[in-house]
């Protein structure tokens, strides 16, 4: 695990002991913007989820915390969290995939995994 510190748009520092656990990088050549995706485990079982865009020598971050204990499911931003029972969660999850049932399962595997 190492010291990670993510400086966020919104002027917040998400800072967490981690590790990186996936990362996919990819360029929209029509765009021409250049997107970074890092999903890192934290020493707390949490998530951070991390999205770098880049173009014309500007630079997005946004960063997200997920912790999923109780039943409940927190989502930091580094500066707001919002908070849902995990089924109501998974409720919209199966709203937003359109009821296909491989890419639910997907994400419903995801989600459930992220326990404390």
């Amino acid at each position: 695990m190492e010291h990670i510190a993510l400086a966020l748009e919104n002027g917040a520092r998400l800072s967490f002991e981690g590790r990186l656990f996936a990362e996919a990088v990819w360029e929209d050549e029509e765009s021409g913007v250049l997107t970074h995706h890092k999903l890192y485990m934290t020493a707390t079982n949490s998530q951070v989820y991390a999205l770098f865009k880049e173009r014309a020598g500007r630079r997005v971050v946004r960063a997200y915390r997920v912790t999923v204990k109780d039943g409940v499911c927190a989502v930091f931003d580094g500066r707001e969290t919002m908070r849902m029972p995990v089924e109501a969660l998974l409720d919209a999850v199966q709203v937003l995939c359109g009821r296909d049932p491989v890419l639910l399962g997907q994400v419903e595997e995801a989600l459930l995994s992220i326990s404390c």
